[in-house]
């Protein structure tokens, strides 16, 4: 009887031993970077339908109608701004809500299509780039996904160096009178005061540390 009892003890533990890893797997397991990066995107990119989000160029815009399968696309915004859709021409897509460029598009194919309903959603978020230069462990562009503000950028590019004057950051944005200068003061944003400062960046403003 004790041997039986020390046989199926020995079996119960063997398969636990043997199950133990693909399980464990999943906690053992380590992630590409890239891959996370990617994932993310494709998880904002499901949620940014709505009405705040302004399309930018380089984003990929995924447009069906329907009951007409020729007339379901994923759209490239141009450098212009304009994407191209089959009967409805150019329309204007950066700097408009994807509610926006719907209207635009429905109006260009209710004239050929009677009881149309368009959809369009952003498929991927490619033109909302934030620059990160200067000081910073890992400069270069940062795609907001869909929107991010100046903490978050300098996390992002990995704060900033020992060498970094952090109460001298400026964020230079383009605007329809010219370029323009945002100061951003880090050591006021570590103590609490003017968190005002932490502004939602947008798409193509440089964040400098000196």
């Amino acid at each position: 009887m004790k041997s039986l009892r020390k046989a199926s003890v020995w079996l119960a533990g063997l398969t636990l031993l043997y199950l133990l890893p693909i399980h464990a797997g999943f906690a053992w397991e380590t992630k590409d970077p890239a891959s996370e990066q990617t994932a993310a995107v494709a998880v904002g990119t499901a949620t940014t339908g709505n009405s705040d989000y302004k399309i930018n160029p380089g984003d990929v815009l995924s447009i069906s109608v329907w009951r007409e399968s020729d007339l379901t696309q994923e759209v490239l915004v141009r450098p212009d701004g304009k994407i191209s859709f089959p009967l409805a021409g150019d329309v204007q897509a950066a700097g408009n809500s994807v509610e926006e460029v719907r209207e635009l598009l429905r109006k260009q194919l209710e004239k050929l299509i009677p009881d149309l309903v368009v959809s369009v959603s952003v498929f991927q978020i490619n033109g909302n780039k934030i620059f990160v230069i200067g000081q910073v462990n890992k400069p270069g562009e940062i795609n907001a996904n869909p929107y991010i503000d100046v903490v978050q950028a300098l996390s992002i590019a990995g704060g900033a160096t020992a060498f970094a004057n952090v109460s001298n950051i400026s964020i230079l944005r383009r605007t329809n009178d010219g370029q323009i200068s945002i100061p951003f003061d880090y050591g006021d944003i570590e103590n609490g005061k003017r968190l005002e400062q932490n502004i939602i960046l947008q798409a193509g403003d440089v964040v400098v540390v000196p």
